[in-house]
């Protein structure tokens, strides 16, 4: 197997370094899984404009589908980064957990959106009628379903980089889902 090494600023384009500056300014660090699309000279751009495009979900329904669909593709790194996040939007270790099952029994209309976000990834796109129906019940509109399955998309990307390159995970690394929870 191929090894991706996590390339530094000196290793990537000049458009790439200043992203890198970007996110050293409003992270304090450049996640691995990040610098690791700067092997593209053009990847790292795109992926950001993608994963910061406007959207009618708030940060912490975008979390919910983050932790829901990296838990589908097992992504350790994905899933480290939206536990992190996911606490810095409010949620507690037990709430994320449930999260990645593609549950939230604290909150009907979340339920409804981790539910959604999982079926979608299960079935490559084609979410059953009934989880679709609940969303739209639980209070979500027509266009928060375009925009959950183009988040669904977004986080795929991400969680398909890290299954593929396998760079280091440098976050805090998430506990593994039992079974018997999922």
């Amino acid at each position: 197997m191929s090894t991706f090494n996590v390339p530094t600023r000196e290793e990537v384009n000049a458009n790439n370094q200043a992203i890198f500056d970007n996110l050293n300014k409003a992270l304090g660090f450049v996640p691995n899984l990040y610098a690791t699309y700067a092997h593209s000279e053009t990847a790292l751009e795109n992926y950001l404009n993608l994963s910061n495009a406007k959207t009618s979900l708030s940060a912490k329904e975008k979390e919910v589908v983050n932790l829901a669909v990296s838990q589908v593709n097992d992504c350790i790194y994905c899933l480290s980064a939206h536990t992190a996040i996911g606490k810095m939007n409010g949620f507690n270790d037990e709430q994320i957990l449930e999260l990645r099952a593609g549950r939230a029994s604290f909150d009907t209309k979340l339920n409804a959106l981790a539910g959604l976000a999982k079926n979608i990834t299960e079935n490559r796109g084609k979410a059953n009628q009934d989880v679709v129906d609940n969303f739209l019940t639980a209070g979500y509109s027509k266009g928060n379903l375009i925009d959950t399955i183009v988040l669904v998309g977004d986080k795929t990307i991400s969680n398909y980089l890290h299954s593929t390159t396998q760079v280091p995970v440098d976050f805090p690394v998430a506990q593994p889902l039992e079974a018997t929870e999922v």
